[in-house]
């Protein structure tokens, strides 16, 4: 790569006088600009040395890559006379004459709190739809499998009871993770959520029946009848609760003496939030979440599908703006209570946004002759038709923006006969294809009609436009493109072998796409896997030369021995935490060994200062092997196989 060529280029796309202020971390240009819409995207799109590009909380990322986003930096900062800033400085310059918003800091808690449990909703969701499928009448013939095969009734009953827990248990989920979210401890948050459920009050499904018939049981505290109300599929009495009890917590931590801090404070904060959850807090809260859930449930009989029609086309848009984030919180209180609801309507919408999105992409892959933008609409298509739409939506869709308009329509469409056939869901599951799985019994045909209207209608729409409209608009456009042949053997994607990249971290391996970095979960640094940590030390994944050691010490570049160019990357952001709480005494240059220990992390810390400790490891060179394959996923030690890499034949 010809870095100071790179680097003009990227000026000229840009605008010389467009630059407010840069950084770099370890894969990309941070930029801070006058004006985005003055960007000549083409121009980037179609630069081979540019990976990506995307904007977020006010920056503008142009992906380099390890080992040349600083050299191109150095030049750029030659060029263009432009406040050099730190990743931290840049953040704040990004946000300077920028009001905060109560309502994304909101939708962001939220978002904190549910995605750490959506794994458990899912997993009892799933189970649920599994004995849906085994208990329903019609499915099969005209009595349910377990009618038809009794010897299956209690391998039913299990999953039955496995589908239910998260449900039935669902306050102690959330308050052990919105207690953790507020800054309390989270086991403290646990034991509040178990004493709002606990078998001795009466159930909460049941409480407004029991007040109604008059048999509510009460205490009498200092002259005050406070019910024995349970908080049974309870949401928000307990993220209210959850907020206090860390509230409390952390006021008497830093009144209490320290050698009653810790015996005292925990029961301290128990009572008084005890008490205050049962006489005030818990009955104020689980009105508004009353109220909350028939407002919902009458717009969506009032307005039926007109309403959904309106939804659905304007889902994806919402998905951008990441309002919603705040949709689990509402789909487990209509989940909570689907004796009254039904179930939820917002999971089938987000089924038809999904997949149109998809649709949309896999025609852009149609159509495109450019290589670049095929392989990113290839995997694109096939993330959002399974439920993740964030690499087709800001990799390919909004990019050209005809195609996520098309999709919009489609969706509006596909979800307007969501309310015609009252397709609900019964539980959260993956929001695409597979979500007929999710869906309520008697849903199941109209959600596959739905998804073939939406699918059907995105793809036509996009790809008659595309060939209308289109001439050669992704073909390269670097004729005109100094490009340098690259001699350093480093970069030679020539000779490589099939090779076994290890996990640098102990803890549980994940699929790119699951991580919340566009840059990382779009693939555009290079295929890899991710590792939610358990531990504190990094190890080498592959045997080779450090080529890249950051003075921030979160990532490292290591050129492989078999020829696999590899970033290790810990955590998201982090760089702006300028090496605080990581360690190496690597340089650059060293030689090591997989399972060679780089440097270590205080992952607690990190967490601690609002950062994501997950750990990436991709192979930049992506596109010099065959194939490049996850081989385990899940729970995995230090140091164990996860990917092959497989030469060309």
């Amino acid at each position: 790569m010809n870095h100071k060529e790179v680097a003009k280029r990227i000026v000229q796309a840009v605008g010389k006088e467009n630059f407010v202020a840069a950084a770099h971390c370890a894969t990309r240009l941070r930029l801070v600009l006058k004006d985005t819409k003055a960007i000549d995207q083409a121009a980037l799109d179609n630069d081979p040395d540019v990976k990506g590009t995307f904007e977020t909380n006010g920056q503008y990322q142009i992906i380099i890559g390890p080992g040349d986003v600083n050299k191109v930096y150095a030049e750029l900062v030659n060029i263009v006379p432009v406040k050099e800033a730190s990743t931290e400085e840049l953040k704040a310059v990004a946000q300077e004459g920028k009001r905060k918003n109560p309502i994304m800091d909101l939708i962001k808690v939220l978002s904190d709190i549910f995605v750490s449990i959506i794994p458990a909703l899912v997993a009892g969701g799933l189970l649920m739809a599994l004995n849906n499928v085994l208990t329903s009448p019609k499915l099969f013939g005209p009595e349910s499998l377990v009618q038809m095969f009794p010897a299956i009734a209690d391998l039913a009953s299990i999953i039955n009871l496995l589908a239910s827990a998260p449900f039935a248990f669902l306050p102690i989920l959330v308050g052990f993770s919105a207690t953790k979210r507020f800054g309390g401890n989270p086991y403290l948050g646990a034991a509040m959520a178990m004493s709002m459920v606990m078998p001795m009050l009466v159930n909460g499904y049941d409480v407004a029946k029991t007040i109604a018939d008059g048999s509510m049981p009460f205490w009498n505290l200092f002259g005050l009848q406070v019910a024995q109300a349970g908080y049974q599929g309870s949401v928000l009495p307990v993220l209210a609760v959850s907020y206090i009890l860390a509230t409390i917590e952390k006021y008497l931590h830093k009144k209490m003496p320290s050698v009653l801090d810790f015996t005292f404070t925990p029961m301290l904060s128990i009572i008084a939030t005890g008490f205050l959850t049962f006489i005030a807090v818990g009955p104020i809260m689980r009105a508004f979440s009353d109220g909350l859930t028939n407002g919902l449930v009458w717009l969506y009989d009032t307005t039926g599908p007109f309403g959904l029609a309106i939804f659905g086309a304007f889902y994806s848009p919402i998905v951008i703006t990441g309002l919603h984030q705040s949709f689990p919180a509402i789909e487990t209180t209509l989940l909570a209570d689907i004796a009254k609801t039904g179930g939820s309507f917002i999971f089938p919408i987000a089924s038809m946004a999904n997949i149109a999105q998809g649709a949309a992409t896999l025609a852009i892959f149609v159509v495109t002759k450019n290589e670049k933008q095929k392989g990113l609409a290839s995997s694109a298509s096939i993330s959002a038709l399974l439920g993740i739409t964030e690499p087709a939506i800001f990799g390919v869709n909004l990019k050209l923006k005809f195609p996520f308009f098309c999709a919009m329509i489609a969706s509006g469409i596909a979800s307007a006969f969501i309310g015609i056939f009252h397709v609900l869901a019964s539980s959260l599951g993956s929001a695409g294809v597979i979500g007929f799985i999710s869906i309520a019994p008697g849903g199941y045909a109209g959600f596959a009609i739905s998804a073939l209207i939406s699918f059907g209608i995105a793809f036509t729409l996009t790809f008659v436009y595309a060939k209308k409209k289109m001439v050669e608009p992704l073909t390269d456009a670097t004729d005109n493109v100094a490009v340098e042949i690259n001699e350093d053997p480093m970069h030679d994607v020539a000779g490589v072998q099939d090779e076994t990249v290890t996990s640098p971290v102990a803890g549980r391996v994940v699929a790119l796409k699951e991580v919340n970095d566009p840059v990382f979960s779009t693939e555009m640094m290079g295929k890899g896997f991710a590792v939610i940590p358990e531990s504190n030390e990094v190890t080498a994944p592959v045997s080779g030369v450090l080529t890249v050691v950051y003075d921030s010490k979160h990532a490292f570049g290591i050129q492989s021995d078999h020829g696999a160019e590899v970033l290790v990357h810990i955590g998201i952001d982090t760089v702006n935490l300028a090496g605080e709480h990581f360690d190496t005494k690597l340089t650059q240059g060293a030689i090591v060994k997989q399972g060679q220990v780089l440097g270590t992390f205080d992952r607690a810390a990190i967490v601690e200062k609002g950062y994501d400790p997950t750990v990436m490891t991709i192979i930049t060179n992506t596109t010099a092997y065959a194939n490049v394959e996850m081989t385990a996923t899940g729970p995995v030690a230090e140091n164990a196989p996860v990917l092959l890499l497989t030469q060309p034949s």
